[in-house]
């Protein structure tokens, strides 16, 4: 049926998660807007590093912010840990490759929970952030909100609203939609050695819907280039079960020990 968040249906549980070896943490991702931009390329070899080759879609670049709500946080064996399992969250990241191997490379990651920055920064080397978030369900839709602490001029700042316009899909593998969406690698590099390291996650593939975004401010990558205008595509996902592996170091020749 077109149109309307499907608030109260449910996300679909990862199927025998017991054959998955190894993962430490599971988390659900819900509610996700993925609002994907071209970027000149020159643009973002500067802001990865150079161990990293930028992946690209027919020739082009893209940058993508996307909010979601995290919930049911918890380490592998050990009950949810409390205050950390439901907050708030709103990634930029683009596409890269080391080796073989693509994945996706944060250029920022804004959370309102203390607590899961300040240990995703020290586990993940993610480049995390504290941010004030506010996240409103409304009847067909989610009114997100957020803007970085310390950041009084109002960069790294995101005021939308957006809500799902189709009917679900599973992306086809070669389209933009899956090359955009289907990423199950993350890199990150360590601040103070600039040694590369990647951690792999599990999830089920998206199921996609066509989204309507009302975009009120984007200053989330103001202090290295602008986002201009709408995105070339939005797309929403009710949500994720998902499974994430410990990191491990690159290779230092690039290519990835896998």
């Amino acid at each position: 049926m077109e149109g309307g968040l499907p608030i109260k249906s449910t996300i679909h549980p990862i199927k025998r998660p017991s054959d998955q070896k190894g993962w430490i943490m599971r988390q659900t991702w819900e509610h996700l807007l993925f609002a994907h931009w071209v970027v000149p390329l020159d643009v973002l070899r500067k802001l990865v590093p150079d161990t990293l080759q930028i992946d690209t879609f027919e020739g082009q670049a893209w940058v993508s912010i996307i909010p979601f709500m995290m919930t049911g946080v918890r380490l592998r064996g050990l009950p949810p840990i409390p205050f950390t399992t439901t907050f708030p969250e709103i990634n930029v990241r683009t596409y890269v490759k080391a080796g073989q191997k693509s994945g996706i490379y944060f250029l920022s990651l804004d959370a309102s929970n203390p607590m899961i920055t300040a240990i995703a920064k020290q586990w993940y080397r993610l480049p995390y952030a504290r941010a004030a978030m506010q996240v409103v369900q409304e009847r067909e839709g989610l009114h997100f909100q957020s803007r970085r602490w310390g950041k009084p001029d109002g960069a790294e700042a995101f005021h939308a609203s957006y809500r799902p316009v189709s009917d679900c899909f599973f992306a086809e593998s070669g389209t933009l939609e899956y090359w955009l969406t289907e990423r199950y690698t993350l890199f990150c590099e360590c601040s103070r050695s600039k040694k590369i390291f990647h951690a792999d996650v599990y999830h089920e593939p998206w199921r996609l819907q066509k989204a309507s975004l009302e975009l009120q401010e984007n200053t989330m990558t103001h202090a290295a280039f602008s986002l201009e205008g709408t995105p070339q595509l939005a797309l929403y996902a009710r949500g994720v079960q998902s499974l994430v592996w410990p990191i491990k170091p690159v290779k230092s020749e690039g290519k990835p020990s896998w």
